[in-house]
C-alpha cells in the first residue's frame, strides 16, 4: 500500500488515432486512487485525436511532464504510425526508467516493446496481434492482465478497466479496489457471449479477422520490422 498523502503521478502517453477507451477506462478508474495525480502526456498541448474522431486536450508535454509513478500507453490505430515517433519512444523509455510501474493497454504494448521494455517479460496485448509479441522480445501470455515485476499489461481495450482495478487492489487493497468497482457500477453483463476468439462463434472471429485483424496485424509487423 502507498502513502494515500504524497501524490501519485500516473502519466499517460498520448498520440493520434490512439482508442479512447484505452485511454479513457482505466484514466476513470485510476483518478480515484488515494493520492492519484493523473497527467495525459502528449507532443504538444494540441487536442490528440482519436480513433472515433474527437480530440482529447493533453495537460502537459513530453517536454515538462513530472515524472510518472506509473506509465500508462493505450493503444489504438495510431500505434504502427507512433512506433517510428522517436520523441514519443524516448518519452517512454525515459520515464520508464523512473517508474515505479510500466503498464499498457491493448496494442501500447508495443509502444512499451520498441522502447526496450518488454524483452524476456510476459505480457499481453489485443487477441488480433497477439502473435507478434515476440518482435518485441516478450512471451504472449493469454490473459486480461499479466504482471512481470514492475510491467502491467492489459489486452484489448476494456481489459484497461480490469487492469486499473488489479492494480488498484494491488496499491491500496482490495475493499478500495471494490469500493470503485461499486462507484462506477461495474458489473459487465454483455449482450452476447463472446468478447475473445475462445467464447465467440467461429465465424465472427474467421470474419474480424479477415474484414479487419489480418491487414491490421500486417500493418502492425511492417511497422516493427521497419523500427527495429
Amino acid at each position: 500500500m502507498i502513502d494515500a498523502q504524497t501524490p501519485f503521478n500516473v502519466v499517460f502517453v498520448l498520440f493520434d488515432n490512439v482508442t479512447q477507451l484505452d485511454f479513457t477506462g482505466p484514466a476513470q478508474f485510476l483518478c480515484r486512487m488515494p493520492g492519484a495525480k493523473v497527467h495525459v502526456a502528449a507532443a504538444s498541448l494540441d487536442p490528440v485525436m482519436t480513433d472515433v474522431g474527437f480530440g482529447i486536450m493533453p495537460t502537459v508535454t513530453f517536454a515538462n511532464c513530472p515524472q510518472a509513478d506509473l506509465l500508462c500507453v493505450p493503444g489504438g490505430l495510431g500505434v504502427a504510425h507512433a512506433l517510428s515517433d522517436s520523441r514519443l519512444i524516448d518519452f517512454v523509455a525515459r520515464q520508464a526508467s523512473g517508474a515505479q510501474w510500466i503498464t499498457s493497454v491493448c496494442t501500447g504494448a508495443f509502444i512499451l516493446g520498441r522502447a526496450g521494455l518488454l524483452q524476456g517479460k510476459s505480457a499481453t496485448t489485443h487477441w488480433g496481434y497477439a502473435s507478434l509479441l515476440p518482435m518485441v522480445g516478450a512471451l504472449h501470455e493469454n490473459a486480461r492482465t499479466v504482471f512481470d515485476g514492475n510491467v502491467v499489461t492489459a489486452g484489448g481495450v476494456t481489459s484497461g478497466i480490469d487492469f486499473a482495478l488489479t492494480i488498484i487492489a494491488h496499491l491500496h487493497g482490495e475493499d478500495v479496489a471494490r469500493s470503485l468497482q461499486l462507484n462506477f457500477e461495474y458489473d459487465p453483463a454483455p449482450p452476447f457471449a463472446g468478447g475473445t476468439p475462445a467464447t465467440s462463434p467461429e465465424h465472427i472471429v474467421q470474419a474480424m479477422q479477415s474484414r479487419f485483424y489480418d491487414a491490421r496485424a500486417a500493418e502492425m509487423e511492417a511497422a516493427l520490422n521497419a523500427t527495429a
